[in-house]
């Protein structure tokens, strides 16, 4: 983590004002206005608000679908988030920051896949709802945004080599090894498997 690294936040506050919620909550009607407003957002030193509850730190969190399969990879040794090494995860993306213009979440969000992946299909874009998790100190500090994508093939293979372990698997058989993944992972394959589309 860069010392001087700046991180898009929103007041934890706010985001209860709207509605605490543990786990995923599909009312992004309800919150993504809020907490997307400019008037809301700030840029803070990352390695502040790792540890500041008072702030959540805005994640878009990407999750590649490929008719009931989905990406799935193992973060590395090197891999951003200390406290999330060794643990599997379904979803690509990352912190937003100032460089990432006029529109910085969309902007951040694209930056992020394109950092993380070499996506190499065309696809069909639709936000699932927001992933919090007050139950871990990682969780704490951060507030997901789930976006799924929805690929017209499976070509996606890694750009950063701290995704290791990468690839497609049924979305069934991640629900069984989902203590493999972390807990916002956990919360998505949940959802994802409720849906009726999902088996083995």
């Amino acid at each position: 983590m860069a010392q001087d690294e700046q991180v898009l936040v929103v007041p934890t506050r706010l985001f209860h004002e709207v509605g605490l919620f543990q786990g995923l909550s599909a009312r992004t009607d309800a919150y993504l206005p809020r907490l997307l407003d400019p008037r809301n957002l700030s840029y803070r030193p990352r390695h502040e608000v790792e540890t500041d509850p008072t702030y959540k730190q805005i994640i878009p969190y990407v999750v590649l679908r490929y008719d009931q399969s989905v990406f799935h990879y193992l973060r590395g040794q090197g891999a951003g988030e200390k406290r999330l090494r060794a643990l599997r995860s379904i979803g690509v993306g990352g912190h937003i920051n100032p460089g990432d213009g006029a529109d910085p979440y969309r902007q951040g969000l694209l930056r992020e896949i394109e950092e993380e992946i070499f996506l190499e299909t065309s696809y069909r874009e639709s936000c699932l709802g927001l992933i919090n998790d007050d139950s871990t100190p990682v969780g704490q500090v951060h507030l997901g945004v789930v976006h799924v994508f929805d690929l017209d093939n499976p070509s996606v293979r890694r750009r950063e080599r701290d995704l290791t372990e990468a690839g497609f698997a049924p979305i069934g058989e991640l629900c069984q090894r989902k203590d493999e993944f972390e807990t916002w992972s956990q919360f998505v394959l949940e959802a994802l498997a409720s849906d009726g589309r999902a088996h083995l």
